[in-house]
């Protein structure tokens, strides 16, 4: 074949340095123009990290046995060999900014993986990056000198789990410094100040925060593909809003992370609650802050645990189930009786809320309701099945407002409903039966019980206990109550307003435990009316008029943008099917029923509103019985989108 000359821009040779020009055939493969490269640099050095990128291409050339012929490779093409590791500065959601070594040439997703193995982040299929939200520059800018943590010496390790030494990775304790980075990781941060909180930026509507959810980078390709460049800065958030196996003794840094994005959550106002629970919500964080300042020791209470004794104990546990009596066995078979006068509601639009009250009578997996006691002997009025439903809870101890909101599935999307309980008693019984029936499970279950408890005790702490001032440490001058809540309540109320509030609160969670305070803030998250709803502003098909798209972890929701109530709910259980038309930028989904949907993205690219759908199904898919190994490719094939599922 005939020789040519290619051109090859070497990073290592600085900016100004002209191209290399080889002459090659185009017979040649890719190693072998990198060979070439090497000696004809004659800069003596470790090349093994370095590959071609293909600039008009966008695309990194790593299969070196391939011809620059089968490539598509000519003499006008734009090429650089450079390192595929290459430092970023990564944001956490703690606010803290790591400069490490990422991978360049892989997916996002791989590169997620690598970075979280370097963190002792376990589960990285959970996190991803997306680009930070451009904030104004101002004259007198005192953040630019934030400090940045340097981890770029750093190797990234392909082991699946790091190497621990007492309780962090290996590459951690190498030195007092990067101990105390990973501390720092470890540790939940105290309160921010308040004009700091009030600086940040605050999506003021849904379309705000549609618009975030727009900057998520694609998992299936890589940062240079991207337009991301070295030492630019990206978010490192949870992206999926379904924690898998959260385990406080391995999770160390995963929780406090956690902790940290849903607190400021809750501070800027991403998810809405009730007065009530941001009082709650300000108890927690002051707890945590005070037993993290009194005792600074990492969540997990013993990070270098025995592991044999930990086997032994859980062997053990397990024994111990197996070997249970048949007395027991038949003890709990035996489901308890849940009737009683409840009032139900069905919301429709442009009417007022009006309950009325029914016999209800709980029966394996549904409730049934009647006129009244007497005719419970016939026929129900109606049957419900709550297997597969959403329960949720809407709670006002001090006004006495006791609802249980159900999303009923049914073939044209979601039917809502109300339950009014008179009391706490009869709210914690009904919740939990309605909990455990939504998962499958009849009342006979052995979890009955420790529902109905945990539930009290989450209506507990949101108590104000006035006549408790004597206990609670009004004296405490270390209290800024503009630092626990969001912007919205300094404006409404002072600070010595809401530090008897909070103290309040604060004496129904002042006896726990770091790890109990941090996983019952988590709890108190999850259990929010709009926790894991990501939006999107859509078009629908057919529709003339922008909408909202709400992707949760097991349903997709469609809001009306002008007014905000919810349209539809349809679930992905239901989902037969679902596809992208990348030509028109359109997605598709099939349900069961015959029932049909197509949209275009407004605000996001279609690839985002797929990955995310994609990777809530393969999300669902994780369990214990199957091995503790990412199925990387599965992933790839729910939200990669080059064909229809």
């Amino acid at each position: 074949m005939a020789a040519w000359d290619l051109s090859v821009t070497v990073e290592d040779l600085g900016s100004d340095a002209p191209p290399v020009t080889l002459s090659v055939a185009s017979d040649l493969h890719v190693g072998g123009v990198i060979l070439k490269l090497v000696e004809k640099t004659q800069i003596q050095r470790d090349w093994s990290d370095h590959a071609i990128w293909w600039e008009q291409k966008q695309r990194w050339l790593l299969r070196t046995a391939w011809t620059l012929e089968k490539y598509g490779i000519h003499a006008d093409a734009r090429l650089v060999f450079m390192p595929q590791h290459k430092p970023l500065k990564l944001g956490l959601p703690n606010g803290t900014t790591l400069r490490l070594q990422a991978c360049f040439s892989s997916s996002v997703f791989q590169t997620v993986m690598g970075v979280c193995r370097m963190l002792n982040i376990r589960h990285p299929e959970e996190l991803s990056l997306l680009r930070p939200v451009e904030e104004k520059k101002k004259k007198k800018d005192k953040d630019s000198a934030e400090e940045i943590y340097d981890l770029t010496e750093v190797p990234l390790s392909s082991a699946s789990r790091p190497c621990l030494y007492n309780g962090m990775p290996a590459h951690f304790a190498d030195s007092p410094q990067m101990e105390a980075v990973y501390k720092m990781l470890s540790v939940t941060q105290p309160p921010p100040a308040p004009e700091f909180i009030a600086k940040q930026y605050r999506a003021a509507s849904v379309v705000d925060k549609a618009h975030i959810n727009g900057r998520w980078l694609d998992s299936s390709r890589c940062l240079m593909q991207q337009g991301i460049q070295e030492n630019d800065r990206v978010w490192l958030r949870f992206k999926y809003f379904s924690f898998y196996d959260i385990d406080p003794k391995y999770d160390v840094v995963r929780l406090a992370q956690l902790y940290e994005q849903a607190r400021w959550a809750i501070l800027l106002e991403d998810i809405d609650c009730t007065e009530e629970e941001m009082m709650l919500f300000g108890a927690l964080q002051y707890h945590i802050s005070k037993v993290t300042q009194s005792e600074p020791q990492m969540l997990s209470s013993s990070a270098a645990m025995d592991d044999l004794e930990s086997a032994l104990q859980s062997l053990e546990v397990k024994m111990e189930g197996e070997s249970s009596s048949a007395s027991e066995m038949l003890e709990n078979m035996t489901a308890p009786d849940l009737n009683d006068y409840l009032k139900i509601f069905r919301p429709k639009k442009l009417t007022l809320k009006g309950y009325k009250q029914y016999w209800f009578k709980f029966q394996d997996t549904s409730i049934s309701y009647f006129k009244s006691k007497e005719e419970s002997i016939g026929e129900p009025i109606q049957q419900i099945n709550l297997k597969g439903c959403e329960v949720a809870p809407d709670v006002n101890v001090t006004a006495q407002k006791f609802l249980i909101r159900l999303l009923i599935p049914a073939p044209e999307g979601m039917n809502e409903l109300y339950l009014r309980c008179e009391n706490e008693q009869q709210y914690a019984q009904w919740m939990a039966g309605c909990r455990l029936a939504s998962k499958g499970k009849t009342l006979a279950d052995s979890s009955f019980q420790n529902e109905i408890q945990s539930i009290r005790s989450f209506l507990a702490m949101q108590k104000t206990s006035s006549g408790s001032h004597g206990n609670s440490p009004t004296n405490d001058e270390g209290i800024n109550t503009h630092s626990l809540v969001s912007p919205r309540y300094h404006k409404k109320y002072k600070a010595k307003q809401l530090t008897p509030r909070i103290l309040d609160a604060y004496q129904n969670v002042a006896q726990f435990s770091l790890t109990d305070a941090v996983m019952r803030f988590l709890q108190i998250w999850q259990a929010l009316p709009d926790f894991g709803l990501s939006y999107v502003v859509v078009r629908f098909k057919g529709s003339r008029k922008d909408e909202v798209l709400g992707i949760a972890p097991n349903r997709l929701i469609r809001i009306d943008l002008a007014v905000g109530d919810v349209v539809k709910t349809w679930r992905y259980n239901n989902m037969k099917q679902w596809n992208v038309n990348w030509d028109i930028r359109q997605v598709a989904i099939e349900f069961e029923g015959n029932i049909n949907i197509a949209f275009a993205c407004v605000t996001a690219d279609c690839k985002i509103v797929h990955e995310f759908i994609g990777g809530y199904i393969f999300m669902s898919t994780r369990s214990r019985a199957k091995s503790d190994t990412l199925n990387e490719e599965l992933f790839h094939k729910l939200t990669g989108g080059h064909e229809a599922l």
